[in-house]
């Protein structure tokens, strides 16, 4: 639930032209399909659950073993701290550094941004299930929701209409807490993918570590805590900034306290929700200014690194050449159909599909579609973007503390 690209910042982003060194190999750009029902978000907290008996969950990540004894599990979502990002903060993050050695990973929901990941946690499904396919989404009166902004409109529990797993552990008497920031309680989206929990607002990293072992230490039970300074920092200055370091440096202090303040019977789950790739000027193209992407263009939602287009009648087949044509190896332009039935959401059920685009576009490589004139001119000032289906933006790592 991060303040993420469609927003304004507090702070202006770096010009674009200083672009940092995010350190990626070419097979980061690789494309990575979400592992739904054998190692992504959505099958966590359903094995969490399973750990922690509540009844009916499945451990789809079998961690009954690795888990054995544990009866409180703590999970941490580091957003923007994506596999590929733990290479480069290892110099600067000892502790996680050391954690990493032996870390897992699982990977994103699609598109790899921060609503979807959440609400895919969250509920133990994938996201053609939860409806949350997108940072915004078109509305069915045409409107635009955009997820981060979400108050109670539309309803939460209508919107987003499966469960979480929340809802079934406290059911079922497991006692569930979430330690995020103070702002967050209540919104939308916290709903959408917590809604169950007893929330505890926290200001800081610092306060986050320090709501996560209360509750742990309070006894048995699930314990979530959410952290935006990485995704942050990444999106204003790029991966491998000052910026970007020196919130990489607050969140190996967190795990430092964490780690280290455990109960007995306790385990720490260290996941993000996506990774981050920084783009030059040289890869950005933009709707707003570009005649030829804008014709038979109605509507546009998404983000940067996916868009949805919505289509004139009968245009179709014209706008999808077209995209193709001006955008080259930089995105893969599919209908809507065609992410579908390639599987990036998981099953799509009617009432959900309408929320695509007619178009959808997969940017690929260092590459972004703006949309200037659709949405605040700082989304085209950032540095770092994520939500495609790279290596970078998919991968993201799974480190447990006992």
């Amino acid at each position: 639930m991060t303040v993420s690209g469609s927003e304004l910042f507090a702070e202006r982003p770096r010009p674009v032209g200083q672009v940092p060194d995010d350190g990626l190999p070419a097979e980061a750009f690789r494309t990575v399909e979400p592992a739904y029902g054998t190692g992504s978000l959505a099958d966590l907290l359903p094995s969490v659950c399973a750990v922690l008996g509540v009844p009916g969950a499945v451990d789809l990540l079998g961690l009954s073993g690795r888990l054995d004894g544990v009866d409180r599990v703590g999970v941490l979502l580091v957003d923007g701290l994506g596999a590929y990002q733990l290479p480069r903060a290892a110099p600067i993050a000892p502790v996680l550094a050391d954690l990493a050695a032996n870390a897992g990973s699982l990977t994103a929901g699609f598109p790899s941004t921060t609503p979807v990941s959440l609400v895919t946690l969250g509920t133990g499904v994938a996201p053609g299930a939860h409806g949350v396919l997108g940072f915004t989404l078109r509305r069915p009166d045409g409107r635009v929701l955009n997820h981060i902004r979400w108050t109670d409109d539309p309803e939460p529990r209508d919107w987003q209409p499966v469960p979480t797993r929340m809802e079934a552990a406290a059911a079922a008497g497991v006692p569930v807490t979430v330690v995020s920031a103070p702002e967050f309680e209540g919104t939308g989206l916290s709903l959408a993918a917590n809604r169950g929990g007893r929330y505890q607002g926290a200001g800081d990293g610092g306060a986050v570590a320090d709501g996560m072992l209360a509750a742990l230490r309070a006894g048995p039970g699930l314990v979530y805590g959410y952290h935006a300074d990485v995704d942050r920092a990444g999106h204003l200055a790029g991966v491998c900034s000052d910026e970007w370091g020196a919130a990489v440096g607050g969140v190996d202090r967190m795990l430092d306290r964490l780690a280290h303040g455990l109960p007995p019977g306790a385990a720490l789950l260290v996941i993000a929700d996506h990774g981050q790739l920084n783009v030059p000027e040289t890869g950005r193209f933009d709707i707003g200014t570009d005649p030829r992407l804008a014709a038979g263009v109605v509507g546009v939602t998404g983000e940067p690194r996916v868009r949805y287009l919505y289509v004139a009648d009968g245009a179709l087949d014209d706008v999808m050449a077209t995209w193709r044509a001006v955008l080259g190896d930089g995105a893969r332009v599919l209908s809507r159909d065609e992410a579908i039935a390639e599987g990036w959401y998981g099953p799509v059920p009617s009432r959900h599909a309408g929320r695509l685009g007619d178009v959808v576009v997969m940017c690929q490589s260092r590459a972004v579609v703006l949309a200037s004139g659709w949405e605040p001119s700082t989304v085209g000032e950032l540095i770092a973007y994520h939500g495609s289906g790279t290596a970078a933006e998919m991968t993201i790592p799974f480190l447990i503390v006992r």
